[in-house]
C-alpha cells in the first residue's frame, strides 16, 4: 500500500508526496510535528499537517530570507531571528565570518521542533550549534517587546499567519520589531504566495501592515517547488536602506559565500514582480 502526505493549497486543490516512511511524530504543547521521508525530496518537516521544509528545496527559501539583507548592508552584525525552528537560517547566517556576523538570537516558541530537525534534518540544523547562536524558547511577540535599538537585521521565519505564528503578523508586532532595530536596521519576512486567492488575501494584509511601520517596504519573490503554487514572496521593509540602491554587490562577491540560488544579478531581479502581485500590493493603497 502506497503513503501518500497530502496538503490542501485550497479546498480543491491538493499537493501530495509520495512518502517512503514515517521517521517522527509527535504532539508538542504547540502543534503535532511529523517528518517523513520520500524518495524524491528527501526528509520533510511538517507542522499541523502544512509542509514546512523539504530536503530538496530549502536552500532556495533559506537562502533568499537571509543573503538578500546581507548584500544590501554587509556591517550587519546583531541578529534576530524569530521563529527557524529547522536551522536553515541560523546555517545561512553562520556562513558569514564571526568578524561580520558576531551574534544571534534565535527564538523559537517551540523546543520540540528545534530537537526534531537536530535528529532527522541535519542538512538544516547543524549550524544551530555555533558559538554566536543564542537560543531563546519563548513567545517571539513578547521578546521584541522588550529590545529597543539593538538589532542590525531582525528576520521573521515564521510558519504561516494562523496557528502558533499568527501573533507575528500584526502590526503590533510590526511596530515592536521597528523599536528594536538599530538606525540602519533591516526586516526581512516570509511573505506567503501571491497566488490562491486566500493566500492572496493574507499577502495585501501583511503588506499593507509592514507599510503603515516602516518607511522603505518592497517585496521580492523566489520559486520553490513545494510550496503553493510554487510563487512565494519575502518582504524587505527598512528604516533607510533600499534592496536596490544600497546593494553592496561587489563587497558580497568578495566575501566568496557559497550558495546554491542567491547571486547578486538575481538579486536585482527578484525584486521585479509579475502585474498580478504588483495590483495585488497596490490595490488598498
Amino acid at each position: 500500500m502506497d503513503l501518500w502526505f497530502s496538503e490542501y493549497h485550497t479546498k480543491s486543490v491538493k499537493y501530495s508526496i509520495k512518502v517512503d516512511k514515517q521517521l517522527f511524530s509527535k504532539k508538542s504543547d504547540f502543534q503535532r510535528i511529523d517528518i517523513f521521508y520520500s524518495k524524491d525530496l528527501g526528509n520533510i518537516l511538517t507542522l499541523d499537517g502544512y509542509l514546512m521544509v523539504t530536503e530538496k528545496d530549502e536552500f532556495v527559501y533559506h537562502e533568499m530570507i537571509t543573503h538578500v539583507a546581507l548584500a544590501v548592508n554587509p556591517d550587519i552584525k546583531n541578529i534576530l531571528v524569530i521563529g527557524a525552528g529547522d536551522g536553515g537560517t541560523i546555517r545561512e547566517l553562520t556562513k558569514y565570518s564571526i568578524d561580520s556576523v558576531e551574534n544571534i538570537d534565535m527564538v523559537e516558541i517551540d523546543e520540540e521542533v528545534v530537537k526534531a530537525c537536530l535528529e532527522y534534518l541535519p542538512q538544516t540544523s547543524h549550524r544551530l550549534i555555533d558559538s554566536r547562536v543564542k537560543m531563546f524558547y519563548e513567545d517571539g511577540l513578547k521578546f521584541v517587546r522588550k529590545k529597543k535599538n539593538e538589532y542590525d537585521l531582525i528576520i521573521i521565519d515564521s510558519t504561516d499567519p494562523f496557528g502558533p505564528g499568527e501573533g507575528l503578523f500584526t502590526k503590533e508586532f510590526y511596530g515592536n520589531c521597528y523599536n528594536a532595530l538599530k538606525e540602519n536596521g533591516i526586516l526581512i519576512n516570509q511573505h506567503e504566495s501571491p497566488f490562491y486567492d486566500n493566500d492572496a488575501k493574507a499577502v495585501a494584509k501583511i503588506n499593507k501592515r509592514l507599510r503603515h511601520v516602516f518607511p522603505v517596504c518592497l517585496v521580492y519573490q523566489a520559486h520553490i517547488p513545494s510550496y503553493p503554487s510554487g510563487h512565494w514572496l519575502f518582504g524587505f521593509a527598512s528604516k533607510n536602506l533600499h534592496p536596490l540602491n544600497d546593494l553592496n554587490a561587489e563587497i558580497w562577491n568578495n566575501l566568496n559565500i557559497k550558495t546554491k540560488y542567491y547571486n547578486t544579478d538575481l538579486h536585482w531581479g527578484c525584486f521585479a514582480l509579475p502585474n498580478y502581485v504588483k495590483e495585488l500590493l497596490t490595490d488598498d493603497e
